[in-house]
């Protein structure tokens, strides 16, 4: 991956996919290979991002940091619907672009009403705490929204004439509080937070980056059925990344055999010397992710 730093992970016409939140130009497809798994780039054409509908302040702050480091558009979330549409979400300006199998982008019409309501139940208010995952129904017609931290959130949205705006009930969960992270990574209380979320059936799974676990939620109501947690991999020594003192899951897919879990180094060397993205895969538990 030419910028590193993955942090989308898809299923797309039975191949996994990735984003990086360096890079605005690339889709990338991984391979798997002897050795290392190779990111194959496709491009992807974005128009002009749309008008943002986030405070004056985060805007600008977002806008500069993205000069900055590289990514103007910080991608932090990718999904599929089953025409083959790539579903890429935009920290920076809380928008979400539409690919299709050729590469063309189109920016979603989402309802300013969506924003007001994520920012009255507290979402969606600091700078790099804003949306950082979603996930999209196979027919392209629903899409969730996971807000980061600092309040952490998830909000629905269903597709219309007009454009995106909420469905049943916008804001389906806002909450918020610290847990201690785990003395591997220093102990301090951290805010809890959303890094990703994947739709199976009726079900959302919630990446639960300072936990070290990913959950699985009812798409209505978002309220927890069952954790999955993978710390005993994250915390192992090797592991470990020297002088980060958080949770760096970033990306998060589901198989019926298998999750998949991809890890943002931001470009710190592991303990063991490793310097790329990891893309860690773990068994389904017996039964499935569906079973109780």
């Amino acid at each position: 991956m030419a910028g590193g730093n993955l942090s989308g992970l898809a299923r797309c016409d039975g191949q996994l996919w990735a984003i990086s939140d360096r890079d605005d130009q690339w889709l990338y497809r991984l391979q798997p290979e002897a050795g290392a798994w190779q990111a194959e780039a496709q491009p992807l054409q974005a128009p002009p991002p749309p008008a943002t509908a986030l405070t004056w302040g985060l805007a600008w702050r977002n806008r500069l940091s993205g000069l900055v480091r590289g990514g103007v558009l910080d991608f932090e979330g990718l999904s599929c619907d089953a025409a083959g549409n790539r579903y890429v979400l935009s920290e920076t300006y809380s928008a979400v672009l539409r690919v299709t199998p050729q590469g063309q982008g189109e920016w979603l019409d989402i309802a300013p009403s969506v924003f007001r309501l994520a920012r009255a139940s507290g979402l969606l208010l600091d700078y790099n705490a804003l949306a950082e995952g979603l996930a999209v129904s196979a027919d392209g017609q629903r899409l969730w929204l996971a807000a980061e931290q600092r309040r952490r959130g998830l909000l629905g949205l269903q597709s219309s004439r007009t454009g995106w705006s909420c469905s049943d009930a916008c804001v389906l969960l806002a909450e918020g509080g610290e847990q201690q992270v785990p003395i591997e990574l220093g102990g301090e209380p951290e805010a809890i937070d959303f890094s990703d979320i994947v739709l199976r059936g009726d079900k959302l799974f919630t990446l639960e980056r300072q936990a070290h676990q990913f959950c699985r939620r009812d798409a209505h109501s978002a309220q927890v059925e069952r954790c999955w947690s993978y710390a005993a991999t994250a915390l192992a020594a090797p592991r470990l990344y020297p002088g980060v003192d958080y949770g760096t899951a970033e990306a998060l897919w589901l198989d019926d055999d298998a999750a998949w879990i991809g890890i943002d180094n931001n470009e710190v060397v592991r303990a063991d010397g490793e310097a790329r993205p990891v893309l860690w895969q773990f068994a389904a538990p017996a039964g499935g992710w569906e079973a109780s």
